[in-house]
């Protein structure tokens, strides 16, 4: 059994303790929020303690009582409180993005290893089933050479604890918080970015509306366009992968969000809908139970901390691009601006 200590009593706390509660093989151990009305208020629910700090939630259950401690909060607080649990010798779920900055993180993944604990990053992307089945297409050939790839994501603007997503500097605003999700999962498929062009409506209209158009070039010659909004209603996310023999298209918001259209018979035969069947459980719980068995047994997770750290430097690459108006190379080192 898998004791699990949640900090945050958010909106991502609340999906991962609903996740962990009915989770064969695993107990929420109990969730710790400085709200801690909010932290009672779920724990009952799945009849957890609750706890106004990490400080106390340790000190009541026992390092004994907690195999991995799972840090849902702001970003800005990720580093502290991954080394607190680096600290006691807990493996650490960490959410998206990893960090505010690549410094930050870099020392988070060293941190973690030099204690002997294992790190997961909670980019859920690689967990839907659309886009895993998307992927399977890719890998089979069934689109021919992948050439041009247009993916988004976005709906009204987040509300968080003390209106955090508004503050720029703690969360990067929509290209980092958010669409920092279609780049780990286009890094998956494509491999490696080296060159980025952003532009964006951060610093230019009022803080609680934000949009952000990046532009991927990968080593291997495909282009990427990635779109993110916080200005509009109704979240929706959508990718079309488009190559020599076919074109993938998903839309969460149509009936049928997710076609394969080969091209040979493009002008005879419309979009043939690639079905799914009913998951029983949601992407988060597919991946943190994924996590949980990669804890147990040791083995490699889907998305490393690695995997996190390189979609970061992708979405600071596109922040860095949108202050300085012009491209920027990824590198292997430092980010740089590219000679347009």
């Amino acid at each position: 059994m898998l004791h699990v200590l949640v900090i945050g009593a958010g909106a991502m706390g609340k999906t991962h303790a609903a996740a962990y509660a009915s989770m064969p093989g695993v107990k929420l151990a109990g969730i710790a929020d400085i709200r801690l009305e909010k932290a009672r208020h779920l724990a009952d629910e799945y009849e957890a303690g609750a706890y106004r700090s990490f400080e106390a939630a340790v000190e009541d259950l026992g390092a004994g009582q907690i195999d991995v401690i799972d840090v849902c909060l702001p970003t800005p607080l990720h580093k502290d409180y991954v080394v607190k649990a680096a600290d006691i010798g807990k493996h650490v779920i960490c959410e998206k993005p990893l960090a505010r900055t690549e410094e930050d993180a870099r020392f988070m993944i060293n941190y973690c290893r030099d204690k002997g604990v294992r790190l997961f990053v909670g980019h859920v992307l690689r967990f839907f089933p659309e886009y895993v089945k998307a992927k399977s297409l890719l890998d089979q050939g069934s689109i021919g050479r992948p050439a041009v790839i247009r993916a988004g994501r976005g709906g009204g603007y987040p509300i968080g604890w003390n209106h955090w997503y508004s503050d720029f500097g703690a969360s990067g605003g929509i290209t980092l918080d958010a669409m920092i999700h279609d780049f780990d999962y286009l890094r998956w498929c494509f491999g490696e970015v080296e060159r980025v062009y952003a532009k964006g409506l951060n610093g230019r209209l009022q803080a609680q509306l934000d949009y952000s158009l990046v532009t991927l070039r990968f080593r291997s010659g495909v282009i990427a366009h990635v779109e993110g909004t916080w200005a509009h209603d109704g979240f929706s996310m959508n990718l079309e992968m488009a190559g020599t023999s076919g074109i993938i298209d998903y839309d969460s918001a149509k009936d049928s969000p997710l076609l394969f259209k080969s091209r040979s018979s493009a002008a005879t035969i419309p979009g043939v809908a690639v079905p799914e069947s009913p998951l029983e459980r949601s992407p988060y719980y597919r991946e943190l139970e994924h996590f949980m068995s990669c804890i147990r047994d040791g083995s490699e997770p889907l998305v490393s901390a690695e995997d996190a750290y390189e979609a970061l430097r992708i979405a600071l690459a596109a922040l860095a691009s949108m202050a300085a108006g012009e491209p920027v190379v990824v590198g292997d080192a430092a980010l740089t601006l590219a000679s347009t």
